[in-house]
């Protein structure tokens, strides 16, 4: 795990309570030897917050700032896009808990010992206050993508961010995957395929893989019970490590420690058969790949 980037993480400070705070973070990773993490708001950018971090960092370690496009941030808002990018931003975000997909499956019921998102109690409380908006649409009702997509896109691509799925469905991702390859976006990441939002089929994940996506596989995922580890194997071998990414997905209180994570997931995929080269491809190389913005 050793230079690997975690770029998937929710901590301090943010709506809702978390582990660990951002200093902190930094201060764990570096001792690990890890390289840094994604900050992931589903309210607000993170790219002032991340610079912030990077200058009481230790030496090597790096906060990655990100956006993720939901009602906070007025939705599929090429602007804040552009502002974010322009300070530094590296990740995009398509709607997560505004996302269609969620809005749809609000009371969706996560079975018995599944641990329901810190979220969707922040999701309720708005809403019982008056103050959820509509769900943010990505296409149109003839499933085609709309016109503020295409703007989004467009300067993902100008600025060459990284582009993540969030909570879309299955129909939405393939098309924002197409639209993003066409518009020259060269990273684009199908985030936890196997969340109960999305659980895309293996076939569908191999298709997305010969799109040009990287599937972004989630230690919390697995861990808190919405799937398998041995279906998250299956969709890794079936998409080859090298379109694949590990990220923890941690910071809820109740999980293991967010600097642990990477490697309690290695630890799961030794077990299941992975090589060590195979897990450093998804951790070290994919991450830094992304975070540094190198091409593949």
């Amino acid at each position: 795990m050793r230079g690997a980037y975690d770029l998937h993480v929710h901590i301090d400070p943010d709506v809702v309570g978390r582990i660990v705070d951002d200093v902190t973070l930094a201060e764990r990773f570096g001792a690990l030897g890890l390289a840094g993490f994604g900050l992931k708001s589903h309210y607000t950018s993170t790219a002032e917050r991340a610079r912030t971090v990077n200058r009481t960092a230790p030496h090597g370690v790096r906060a990655v700032g990100a956006l993720s496009l939901n009602r906070a941030v007025g939705g599929l808002n090429a602007l804040a896009v552009e502002i974010a990018a322009r300070e530094g931003a590296r990740i995009v975000w398509l709607p997560t808990v505004d996302a269609i997909n969620e809005a749809g499956a609000r009371d969706r019921e996560y079975g018995p010992g599944v641990a329901v998102p810190m979220w969707v109690a922040i999701q309720k409380e708005l809403r019982e206050a008056g103050m959820e908006l509509p769900p943010v649409a990505v296409v149109d009702g003839d499933g085609a993508p709309l016109p503020e997509l295409l703007r989004v896109v467009e300067v993902i691509a100008k600025h060459q961010l990284v582009l993540a799925t969030g909570h879309l469905s299955r129909d939405e991702i393939f098309v924002v995957v197409d639209v993003a390859r066409a518009a020259g976006v060269r990273d684009v990441v199908i985030t936890h395929p196997e969340f109960p939002a999305q659980s895309l089929s293996i076939e569908d994940q191999v298709a997305l893989a010969q799109r040009g996506a990287l599937l972004e596989r989630c230690f919390t995922t697995p861990y808190t019970g919405k799937c398998t580890w041995e279906h998250v194997a299956e969709g890794i071998r079936a998409t080859d490590p090298i379109n694949n990414l590990l990220s923890s997905d941690l910071g809820q209180p109740r999980n293991p420690p967010v600097e642990d994570g990477l490697a309690l997931f290695a630890d799961r995929l030794l077990e299941l058969g992975f090589a060590e080269e195979e897990i450093r491809t998804m951790t070290v190389e994919q991450s830094t790949r992304l975070a540094e913005g190198r091409e593949r």
